[in-house]
């Protein structure tokens, strides 16, 4: 298991950390808060910053959000395993589904959160190890309809690389009321 660094290491020997996220409150918190636990924090506001910044240095650490404008925190995760495949990759998201938590998990990722979270429990997910957990509760209760609909979407979505108007047609539905539902967080349940 990775240690988590010290917080009274010199900066050049704290482990690198690169925070990308579109929401500017919640990238400068989080960045604080992870600076605070002993992360040499980088941040990037979209993956064209961020690559760039990782070019620069490839960080031991990336906290990246799923949706952002422009390309989306899939394709960084791929881009960063291919700087430096050791990078170990939490994945967050305000959108959380079964089909992008599959996908960043294929693509090299070692955790998926769904929003909100704390900065305790980044640094968790970045130091679990890569091996699942048999002892984890399994649900009691199905999905809820308005989940198994997100779900559906989500799915059907990353079957068309995130192309709204032909998820539209492949779903039968109009391309505005798509938009509209994925506008809409996904329910809880």
């Amino acid at each position: 298991m990775i240690a988590t660094p010290e917080t009274n290491q010199a900066d050049d020997e704290r482990s690198t950390l690169l925070l990308v996220d579109d929401d500017d409150a919640f990238r400068r918190v989080l960045g604080r808060a992870l600076d605070r636990r002993g992360y040499a924090v980088t941040v990037a506001a979209n993956v064209a910053t961020a690559l760039a910044r990782a070019r620069t240095q490839a960080p031991e650490y990336a906290v990246i959000d799923l949706k952002m404008p422009g390309e989306s925190g899939l394709v960084l995760i791929e881009k960063l395993i291919e700087l430096d495949p050791n990078t170990r990759i939490v994945m967050l998201t305000g959108y959380a589904s079964i089909a992008t938590a599959i996908e960043a998990i294929k693509l090299g990722a070692v955790h998926y959160l769904a929003k909100p979270c704390d900065a305790d429990a980044v640094v968790a997910a970045l130091n679990k190890s890569n091996s699942g957990d048999s002892a984890i509760p399994v649900g009691g209760s199905p999905l809820s309809i308005g989940r198994l609909e997100w779900e559906h979407i989500q799915r059907v979505l990353t079957e068309h690389q995130g192309n709204i108007s032909a998820t539209a047609r492949a779903l039968k539905m109009h391309r505005r009321t798509l938009q509209r539902k994925l506008g809409k967080h996904p329910s809880r349940e």
